[in-house]
């Protein structure tokens, strides 16, 4: 038999201490059941990001963190799932702050026209710099990441959407409150729907069209009631992860620690990436579609919906000032941001 020679015996007895070390910590330790929240399918590729975020988790934190995903609305509708987090119905939710108009106006910042090009390194970017203001803007949660969706863009009923003009007297449904004050500005009417009731209120003829991310045009049911589909990258929207400020607090600091590793802008970047493959493909399998026209846009059309965006930037501002904010400051952050992660628009 061969002799451990002393100094791998001593590394060896040291991994051995190291590891019992963490074994006796873990079993003094709290156990918690992390309810995870969404309201997407779960075909759709944030039920498999959250299976993944709970499972390193559990993985690292040596099985005393265990989780259950709930989607599709099972504990609550799309538009109440930051106040249940904060309320504790769930321990980890997944919000879009421009469901909720005028409530989060930094924020939204990430949520304007033309800002985001790059869902993948923009998420990153976009987490980056709201980590400066979200303690203030969402102290009442325990913030963990930010991330974006790929460009979105209108997808109609009746018409093709070309130019602003377009839009008057059209009924929408709105991507988020930003985008609502942009149909509004062009003399269109918002029709207010999370994303789960979009196909329902278009079949009923409730909306005419519809802001959307194009691969969860088909997961949605929306290619059977839309025909028109405007291939430019008109917006993207923001989205957060955010956690129960009393399930953190209730933690070790060990375990703390994990789920500090666990919220950092490396993981909205790799929540991000799949779903932006994912929605990206949606392009050519709408193409690929019988019944669908994609038509792009000339460079003078999104010229004129660049103008046309000048006065949501104002209200945007305007909202941020309401609230003590300064949103040159916002906004520079924001651009240089992204334009480090050359993820800017």
């Amino acid at each position: 038999m061969r002799r451990m020679r002393p100094a791998t015996k001593i590394c060896a007895l040291a991994a051995l201490g190291l590891a019992l070390g963490i074994g006796q910590a873990a079993a003094q330790e709290k156990t918690f059941e992390l309810k995870l929240s969404h309201w997407v399918p779960p075909s759709h590729p944030l039920q498999k990001a959250m299976e993944e975020w709970g499972a390193a988790i559990e993985h690292d934190s040596g099985g005393t963190i265990h989780y259950k995903v709930f989607p599709a609305q099972q504990l609550g509708k799309a538009f109440d799932h930051y106040d249940m987090a904060r309320d504790g119905i769930a321990d980890v939710a997944y919000v879009s702050p421009g469901y909720q108009p005028g409530r989060f106006p930094i924020f939204d910042a990430s949520n304007l026209p033309f800002m985001v090009s790059n869902a993948k390194a923009g998420s990153a970017a976009i987490d980056e710099w709201y980590r400066q203001y979200a303690a203030t803007e969402m102290k009442d949660v325990h913030f963990c990441f930010a991330f974006t969706h790929d460009p979105g863009t209108f997808h109609s009923r009746s018409k093709k959407i070309m130019v602003p003009a377009d839009l008057k007297g059209m009924k929408i449904r709105p991507a988020h409150a930003i985008i609502a004050s942009l149909v509004t500005e062009l003399g269109g009417t918002n029709v207010q729907a999370a994303a789960p009731e979009v196909r329902d209120i278009l079949e009923r003829g409730v909306a005419d069209a519809v802001t959307f991310p194009w691969g969860s045009i088909p997961l949605f049911g929306i290619d059977k009631v839309t025909k028109y589909h405007m291939e430019a990258a008109l917006y993207t929207t923001g989205f957060v992860w955010i956690m129960n400020k009393n399930t953190y607090a209730a933690m070790s600091p060990r375990q703390q620690k994990v789920i500090d590793d666990h919220c950092n802008a490396q993981w909205a970047e790799r929540i991000a990436a799949p779903w932006a493959d994912f929605e990206h493909a949606g392009i050519a399998k709408l193409k690929a579609e019988p019944g669908h026209e994609i038509y792009p846009i000339s460079d003078a059309q999104l010229a004129q919906w660049k103008q046309a965006a000048g006065p949501v930037l104002k209200t945007w501002a305007d909202g941020v000032k309401k609230r003590g904010g300064d949103p040159d400051a916002v906004l520079n952050s924001l651009k240089a941001d992204l334009a480090k992660a050359n993820s800017g628009y």
